[in-house]
């Protein structure tokens, strides 16, 4: 399996997991995925008035500099540990 198949085959277990990863692991998700699919974070960060929107850009901007294809296996990696430890 590629990686690039690997990646679509996680996007698609992880909405099959047993229940809701917390919101760390949810925004390590978001951010992996994005860079994975769009690369390094662009535009200006969220203001204060949005904490969600900020917390998430965040997360994206945490990966800057990581190659999409490390993305995509750390994402795989990180979907592989939540299906072993929430199912």
């Amino acid at each position: 399996m590629t990686g690039t198949d690997a990646f679509a085959e996680a996007q698609e277990r992880v909405k099959k997991l047993s229940r809701r990863p917390s919101n760390q692991q949810l925004l390590q998700l978001y951010g992996l995925y994005k860079q994975a699919t769009e690369g390094d974070a662009r535009g200006s960060r969220p203001g204060m008035l949005d904490p969600v929107g900020r917390a998430k850009w965040d997360a994206w901007a945490a990966r800057k500099g990581t190659a999409r294809d490390e993305a995509q296996r750390q994402y795989v990696g990180l979907v592989d540990e939540l299906a072993r430890t929430i199912g």
